[in-house]
């Protein structure tokens, strides 16, 4: 067998202690991911870690510091398909880009770990585990500030339910009078919302409203023959 003849206790170790660096402060990125109930919590983060390590560690073996710059760059691509599957589009909301983030991170750290720059996955570490707990405070607290809709970048949607007699004409006078508030409309959808019930919702070009214009268009759409309710939302989460 090549084993015993190829055989390094020195190589060897060197993989140890890079598989064992990657496991521990997987575990610390991961752990912090179970305790708030991720999508992506321990284990996934260890395995991510782990594995990157184990790839880069076996290409640094193999052909050296170029192998493992080429590794590495396969793995930053190939996090990517994994991350993309703890994200989940609810609606207008999106959720899971945090946990594809830190799963992106714990394949840098392992990665690190893989390449023999220790230290370099401990501060990386300390980073990532930082991002997700100190700025949380952070977060919550700009959250709480309200939104001032004439200052903010988002995503506007005027909402407008309406019957199915009156559906052709509604989605053509939605748009005339969300133009003559200066208001230009990037796309309609219709959405069934029960029996004879139609949704339209119209997208707007606008990334910052006049709350007080939008709604009186609301006002003035909610008065015509056929339309049940009129309504505008916001969304900040793209």
């Amino acid at each position: 067998m090549r084993f015993l003849t190829t055989f390094q206790f020195a190589d060897f170790a060197d993989t140890l202690v890079s598989l064992f660096t990657a496991f521990v402060l997987g575990t610390l990125i991961g752990a912090e991911r179970q305790y708030r109930q991720r999508t992506a919590g321990l284990r996934t983060n260890v395995l991510v870690a782990v594995g990157a390590a184990a790839f880069v560690d076996l290409a640094m073996h193999l052909t050296g510091a170029d192998g493992g710059v080429r590794v590495i760059a396969y793995v930053v691509s190939g996090i990517g398909f994994l991350g993309a599957g703890v994200i989940m589009k609810q609606g207008m909301d999106v959720r899971g880009l945090n946990t594809a983030a830190t799963l992106w991170a714990s394949a840098a750290v392992g990665s690190c770990a893989g390449a023999d720059m220790i230290a370099q996955a401990v501060a990386l570490t300390v980073f990532v585990i930082a991002g997700n707990t100190l700025l949380r405070p952070l977060v919550n607290a700009i959250n709480r500030i309200p939104l001032d809709e004439r200052r903010s970048e988002a995503t506007y949607y005027f909402k407008l339910a309406v019957t199915t007699e009156a559906l052709p004409d509604m989605r053509d006078a939605l748009v005339e009078k969300l133009e003559a508030a200066s208001y230009l409309v990037a796309d309609v959808d219709v959405v069934e919302i029960g029996d004879d019930i139609l949704e339209i919702v119209a997208t707007l070009v606008a990334t910052a409203v006049d709350p007080n214009e939008l709604n009186a268009v609301a006002v003035e759409m909610q008065r015509q023959n056929g339309v049940r309710h009129a309504t505008w939302e916001v969304s900040t989460t793209d």
